[in-house]
């Protein structure tokens, strides 16, 4: 769907919100249910019913006034016959009923279904009612609808806008695939000619932001730097602050997808104590990273095809991955409409946690920690022991209760770098290797589920590459830079987004009367 059929399809969701509830659900259930069958005509008919008054609607649908705009009886029609397919049942949508053992009124709650996934209950009319739902960590909680990506943990499964991430792994790049997450559909030949350009010409990072680098220790971990930069985009880019104008979202997009692999090389050069590399149009996404990291103004410096794919197909993996902690975050964030560099520096800070973001990089220390591969079988008993507090890193995954598939790609990907590197025998990757092979056969992993996940390659892969483990969070925070934007940018183009204003359980002390100084005690030591 190009831009102008987006603008004009909601443009006629909005105009179906009516102030009569009855026109509201049925002329809003009627599109969201044909939009995309409902021929040109027959859409510029129902927008010409839409430029009239409720009053003047429920009198044409009730046959009060007769039309002579054939077009418009036609429209009138479908919608009678769509209301009653509803009454009759055959697109009635199911409700669950919640009932209360105190004998309160029961609650009807409608059960949506999307494209793939489990039913999802509406629990929005709970409020109405004076209930609020429980539930930390929002694990059983449905926050927005999105059309960008679709993970079944069960199956082992990921979706970018419907393709599956192994055709997309292997078939096309990065620059590809950030266009599909950003634009619902994969790109024409020359549009993606144009949107390469775009991104190679908005690489460069604006002069004075070399002070912003400046300000910093030279030994601050480089995700502190990436967040704090990124943020201070904010203060360099004045000329795209209208974030409900979608042009001005697409230059953000653009702009944050072109800038962060930058501001993530220089974040590693400051640390490094060398001098910043700028970026070169003429090498491909990947390899300009690599420039970027590796290149020193002493010589010339040409990017490994072998290393390029495989950075370009990790960028791949990581590139969205539905509403995790940091999606949600910069969704959170953006549901107030501030300010989109912001947004995506609080998505980087929340990467960054250890739980998150920081998994390869704690996959390598836990390596450095084995030290050597016959401490393999002792740190196996450790991880088998419920009592002793310790966890192999880089096994199993939350959401996924199959192997992720991920994980197969990137293992793939792995063994051509170290064969192209000729490390099959570096002590540690042969360590990793020894891990890997153990979790693939040993019964304890296989029942449940603990299989390599896609941090435990990465790491690998990255500490092949000379990239160092502080980087690790970083390289993980660029690639997933075009799903934050797509996310974002779906968020602010749905006609129903509202800032995001969770509820909470609330367990404080009861109201109690102020009680002046000379009267008070100790009450932690009571």
């Amino acid at each position: 769907m190009s831009e102008t059929d987006t603008l004009a399809s909601d443009r006629i969701t909005w105009r179906c919100r009516r102030g009569l509830l009855e026109l509201d659900l049925w002329l809003g259930g009627f599109w969201a249910t044909h939009r995309a069958t409902l021929r040109p005509d027959e859409t510029a008919a129902l927008e010409r019913l839409l430029t009239l008054s409720d009053m003047e609607i429920a009198d044409r649908l009730q046959g009060k006034s007769p039309d002579s705009d054939a077009a418009l009886a036609a429209i009138l029609q479908r919608l009678h016959t769509y209301q009653a397919a509803l009454l009759s049942g055959s697109t009635m949508k199911k409700t669950a009923t919640l009932t209360f053992s105190d004998g309160s009124p029961s609650i009807e709650l409608p059960i949506e279904q999307g494209t793939y996934g489990k039913p999802v209950i509406d629990i929005r009319a709970l409020a109405a009612q004076g209930y609020f739902t429980h539930d930390p960590g929002f694990t059983a909680t449905s926050s927005c609808n999105s059309a960008i990506t679709y993970i079944d943990g069960d199956e082992g499964l990921l979706y970018y806008r419907g393709y599956p991430i192994e055709e997309l792994a292997y078939k096309a790049d990065y620059m590809e695939v950030s266009y599909l997450l950003l634009h619902g559909e994969l790109p024409t030949a020359e549009q993606k000619t144009a949107f390469e350009y775009s991104i190679r010409h908005h690489s460069m990072l604006h002069d004075q932001m070399e002070n912003v680098f400046r300000g910093f220790r030279r030994d601050a971990h480089p995700m502190a730097v990436m967040v704090s930069v990124t943020g201070a985009m904010s203060a360099f880019y004045h000329d795209d602050m209208n974030i409900f104008d979608p042009k001005q979202r697409e230059i953000v997009a653009h702009r944050l997808i072109a800038k962060v692999p930058t501001v993530a090389a220089w974040s590693y050069k400051y640390n490094e104590g060398q001098p910043f590399v700028y970026p070169q149009n003429r090498l491909s996404y990947a390899e300009n990273f690599m420039h970027m990291m590796f290149s020193t103004p002493c010589e010339a410096y040409e990017p490994n095809p072998v290393l390029a794919r495989a950075l370009d197909r990790i960028f791949i993996l990581h590139a969205d991955h539905e509403q995790n902690a940091s999606t949600s975050t910069v969704r959170l964030a953006g549901s107030s409409g501030a300010n989109p560099y912001a947004c995506m520096a609080s998505g980087m800070a929340s990467l960054w946690g250890p739980l998150h973001g920081g998994a390869n990089e704690a996959v390598l220390k836990m390596l450095d920690e084995m030290g050597d591969i016959s401490r393999i079988p002792e740190f196996i008993k450790r991880a088998k022991d419920k009592t002793s507090g310790f966890r192999l890193m880089g096994f199993g995954h939350r959401v996924y209760k199959n192997m992720d598939p991920r994980a197969r790609i990137i293992r793939e990907t792995c063994y051509e770098v170290l064969d192209e590197l000729d490390l099959r025998d570096d002590p540690q990757f042969k360590m990793a290797m020894e891990l890997e092979r153990i979790a693939m056969e040993d019964e304890y992993f296989i029942a449940r589920k603990l299989y390599p996940n896609v941090d435990f390659y990465s790491g690998i892969i990255f500490r092949a590459m000379g990239i160092p483990p502080s980087m690790f969070t970083a390289m993980f925070a660029l690639a997933r830079t075009a799903g934050w934007i797509a996310q974002w940018n779906e968020m602010l183009s749905d006609p129903a987004h509202k800032i995001g204003r969770p509820r909470q359980l609330y367990t404080g002390a009861a109201r109690r009367a102020y009680v002046p100084m000379d009267q008070r005690s100790d009450q932690r030591s009571a």
